[in-house]
């Protein structure tokens, strides 16, 4: 239904009176305060009353008044809000006004009405102003508008989910933009995710160059005057420090047969590029299985993996490994490992096997996936997407496996295809991050 509507709003014209609504506020985002806008966008949207310019209301008066309203509104509505978004997005001294804005749909409408020839319009349009608070095209605004605020020293565990979302940068794109969002809209959520990314990469390799010294100083028997002149540099992810060690040894180092999980795909592709796809799935289960704790692939994730498998695209069995059966695969995979429909989020499969391999494991079996087809790393991230999405109301105490998984996921995207190498720190002797 959601789609339908989609469709019937891009392909239907623009009215007069839209495009009046829309040029009168772009006119005045380039000349007027952020307060003032707030200030207008309050008058003209939320309490539908008070607004000075009467040719703008009459336009706005128009677009509710059409019997159709509650069909698209909530599509105008939100291209409205994104013209002082991206506005502000683009002025770093401005952005502070994001969550200003997107706080007014929380606000009670003024119960003063005294515009009694308007009563119609204004009751129909806090009715569709409702209905829009109930939109992905809201909830992607409401998502911005924490991370926009959300540059706090330190987390509470009590507080929802949807509050972390600016740690994650590879969840931007899915998380924050909607399919009708505006083109310059979405290139300012890339070049945040960018930043974000390069912010999170640099504050990993600071921690761990931070940890080494003290270790090093600590083992030279140093002056605990000279550990103590250390800058201390914080964790900066939500795991311990021990699993932050394990995850950067996991995602930086040799785990598979003396190889990183890179080199071993890169291997395996070289091996097997040649075969029928057949053929092709038969050594896939033996590359996947080869990270599962024999025991637990036993009791019931092997037959699983087996059956994925064999139902993958099984009339293509004798023909030749291509790029389009690599995708399919792949992604059928991810469906399978994580998340089976955006639309009804089930993942048993998932929880099952951070229960029984831990998020560490079960973010490196992914990660083998994904370096088989680099093409389908967006995929992952949707998948990834959709489960903070469906989760974002619950306190992270209550979902601490996603919030493990979400960090270990970032760490393994940041050491695969980020710019992070911290390979020099790794001991000769045991090839790990002994010295953290």
């Amino acid at each position: 239904m959601i789609v339908n509507q989609r469709a019937a709003y891009q392909t239907r014209s623009i009215s007069v009176q839209e495009q009046t609504l829309y040029g009168h506020l772009l006119a005045y985002a380039e000349c007027e305060t952020p307060e003032n806008l707030i200030e207008r966008f309050q008058a003209l949207f939320i309490d539908g009353v008070g607004y000075p310019d009467q040719e703008i209301v009459a336009a706005l008066d128009q677009i509710v008044s059409d019997r159709d309203v509650e069909e698209y509104f909530h599509f105008v509505v939100n291209r409205c809000c994104h013209i002082l978004v991206n506005r502000w997005q683009g002025h770093t001294q401005l952005q502070y006004a994001v969550p200003s804005l997107i706080d007014l749909f929380e606000l009670e409408p003024c119960q003063n009405v005294t515009e009694f020839s308007r009563s119609r319009q204004i009751r129909t349009l806090r009715q569709v102003i409702k209905g829009f608070t109930e939109t992905e095209q809201y909830l992607t605004l409401k998502r911005l508008s924490r991370l926009v605020e959300a540059e706090r020293p330190a987390e509470n565990k009590n507080r929802p989910l949807g509050n972390l979302i600016q740690r994650y940068p590879y969840l931007y794109e899915h998380c924050l933009v909607s399919e009708d969002s505006p083109e310059e809209y979405h290139d300012n959520i890339r070049r945040i995710q960018a930043k974000a990314q390069q912010k999170f990469e640099v504050n990993l390799s600071q921690y761990v160059t931070y940890r080494v010294r003290q270790a090093r100083l600590k083992k030279q028997h140093s002056d605990p005057e000279a550990v103590a002149r250390l800058r201390p540099i914080s964790n900066p992810t939500l795991l311990s420090d021990r699993e932050l060690v394990s995850s950067l040894n996991q995602f930086s180092g040799k785990v598979d047969q003396g190889r990183s999980y890179a080199d071993g795909a890169q291997v395996f592709l070289e091996r097997n590029q040649s075969l029928k796809f057949g053929e092709f799935k038969r050594e896939l289960y033996d590359y996947l299985g080869s990270s599962v704790d024999p025991a637990y692939g036993r009791r019931k994730f092997n037959k699983l993996l087996t059956y994925q498998l064999e139902n993958t695209l099984p009339e293509n069995e004798d023909q030749p490994l291509n790029d389009f059966l690599m995708i399919r695969t792949c992604g059928q995979l991810l469906n399978f490992l994580v998340l089976e429909s955006s639309a009804c989020p089930q993942h048993f499969v998932f929880i099952d096997l951070i229960n029984n391999l831990g998020p560490l494991s079960t973010t490196g079996l992914l990660l083998k996936v994904v370096l088989l087809c680099r093409k389908i790393r967006p995929y992952l991230e949707r998948r990834f997407s959709t489960l903070f999405n469906h989760y974002e109301t619950a306190i992270q105490n209550n979902v601490e496996w996603l919030v493990k998984m979400l960090e270990n996921l970032n760490i393994a995207l940041s050491m695969t295809f980020g710019s992070t190498d911290i390979s020099c720190f790794l001991t000769p002797q045991t090839k790990t991050l002994a010295t953290l």
